[in-house]
């Protein structure tokens, strides 16, 4: 009989409020022995990226031909440019070559795609091409893998299967259906052999790693063998989707606890989950992109993005758990604003400790607390456990006035850059998982900022939330970290110096005049290159 009333589930979970069947938490039968799966997986990473065992050989040699294709004739033709072009040439021949090489690669491309700050420009671009360009898998190699880990045939399940998919990446794809019972879903498929494929592939990368250390030019802190090792950490994870569907609840059920309405995440089906296999509710909205029809559906976009920074920031510290791979194709609007998260195969989730460090390094941003920060990045693995703050903040010139670096000219600031980077490798500086996928949600944040609300005031918004998670938050926050946080004030001279303003007259600051900003410098490095 239907009815006007929540679902039983949505208490518990952002949920829709009428989904096509009710979660039961504690009677899903594929979470038992979760936790266990969960660890053993990660003890397979040190062993996966070990350089002690040869790789498989005809695999090795394969990845060795492409690299080769793609980086002699860049040396031969593009390096002797130098600056950009350099780059630019490497950029393409890389993504030619993990194209070539298939879906482990292409998925490495991925992300690197999504790490605009963390790469060079000219590489995330070139990979962003990799998104949408993985082929599906053949048909029959989708119903094998359905109809194996569901141990029946398609049609005892579904009423009816789409045979193309709606979307196919690199480790699955996903196919709209219809249960047998009505409902309509979507099927996550794991491409039937990339288990065994990306098993190779992390040892074949972590052997030729090394190698390359120093001889391509892509970001200090993540360099091959670093790259490799995060790499690993997130890719092991999304091969079993009993993971992912319980990534969802526990999203799902952070952000009810939060108070996060403005979020929704689909139901995965009660039964139909399995290592291979996760049949999940069917959601539909606004293309993230689709500002036109947001905006004709009277969508408030700058709402919008209050409800993306209020929901990640605060599931991180509170809870120490966020979706860890924001893009445009992981997400949507829903007529009435609410964002839909989609694909939760990579889901960063904390220790105890870490989230306690990232909650340190959250408040003392806010506070302006340099030494507290620096301790915050040592304790989150970005520094060496030994590391001397005061010798790191006088290294790097913390102790001094920040300079506003529109008002250095090319060759101060590129030597500054370059300064930076050096100290920063001399001290053993490196880019932890956690850091790397929450910089990675920043720079997605960045451009939906962008996209949806220009003139929004980044220092009103940013006060505005650090003082809402200390007044709701703030006696959890002081258990957490043995600390008063009665006299929590915001340092707005300290935030306006994380977006480079040193103006201290400024007042605000809207996203236009951060690009204008950004326009400069970045004309200013390409000058200079």
């Amino acid at each position: 009989m239907a009815t006007d009333e929540p679902a039983a589930d949505t208490a518990r979970f952002t949920f829709t409020e009428n989904g096509p069947w009710v979660v039961d938490r504690d009677q899903l039968p594929w979470t038992s022995g979760l936790p266990l799966l969960r660890h053993s997986v990660r003890r397979q990473v040190p062993m996966l990226t070990s350089r002690r065992m040869l790789p498989p050989l005809p695999r090795l040699a394969a990845v060795s031909a492409n690299l080769a294709a793609a980086l002699v004739p860049w040396a031969v033709l593009e390096r002797r440019a130098g600056g950009g072009d350099s780059i630019a040439g490497l950029s393409r021949r890389l993504r030619g070559a993990a194209e070539r090489l298939g879906p482990t690669y292409i998925k490495l491309g991925q992300i690197i795609s999504s790490g605009e700050g963390l790469f060079p420009g000219e590489l995330v671009e070139e990979f962003k091409l990799c998104r949408d360009q993985v082929r599906p898998e053949p048909w029959e190699h989708v119903r094998r893998v359905v109809e194996e880990d569901l141990g029946r045939p398609i049609e005892a399940v579904f009423a009816s299967f789409d045979e193309s998919p709606i979307a196919a990446a690199s480790i699955a794809q996903v196919h709209a259906a219809t249960l047998r019972s009505g409902e309509e879903v979507v099927v996550k498929v794991q491409r039937a052999t990339i288990r065994q494929r990306v098993e190779q592939d992390l040892r074949v990368m972590s052997w030729i790693a090394p190698l390359l250390v120093g001889r391509i030019p892509v970001a200090a802190l993540a360099n091959p063998p670093a790259l490799v090792e995060l790499f690993a950490e997130t890719i092991t994870e999304e091969l079993d989707f009993r993971l992912e569907a319980e990534n969802m609840l526990d999203v799902a059920e952070v952000f009810a606890k939060l108070g996060q309405r403005g979020f929704v995440i689909a139901r995965p089906h009660p039964e139909l989950v399995t290592r291979r296999v996760l049949v999940m509710e069917r959601l539909s909205g606004l293309g993230f992109d689709d500002i036109d029809a947001m905006r004709a559906a009277g969508v408030d976009t700058e709402a919008v993005v209050r409800t993306g920074m209020a929901g990640f920031t605060e599931g991180c510290i509170v809870h120490g758990i966020f979706h860890g791979d924001l893009h445009g194709g992981n997400l949507f609007v829903l007529d009435d604003g609410r964002i839909a998260l989609l694909d939760f195969g990579i889901t960063a989730r904390m220790t105890e400790l870490e989230r306690s460090a990232f909650l340190r390094l959250m408040l003392c941003g806010a506070m302006g607390d340099i030494p507290g920060q620096i301790a915050a990045f040592r304790d989150l693995g970005a520094l060496p456990p030994d590391t001397d703050i005061d010798d790191v903040i006088a290294t790097l010139g913390l102790d001094k006035a920040p300079v506003d670096p529109t008002l250095l000219d090319q060759e101060q600031l590129v030597g500054e850059i370059q300064r930076i980077i050096k100290e920063l490798l001399a001290m053993g500086a490196r880019l932890p998982k956690i850091l790397m996928l929450y910089v990675k949600n920043l720079v997605f944040l960045d451009g939906a900022i962008a996209r949806l609300a220009p003139d929004l005031d980044l220092l009103g918004e940013v006060s505005n939330l650090s003082m809402r998670l200390v007044t709701l938050h703030g006696t959890q926050f002081a258990t957490d970290l043995g600390v008063e946080v009665e006299g929590f004030t915001v340092d707005t001279t300290a935030i306006k110096a994380s977006f480079g303003v040193v103006d201290d007259d400024a007042e605000t600051l809207t996203y236009r005049e951060l690009q204008a900003r950004r326009d400069m410098i970045r004309r200013r490095l390409e000058s200079r290159r």
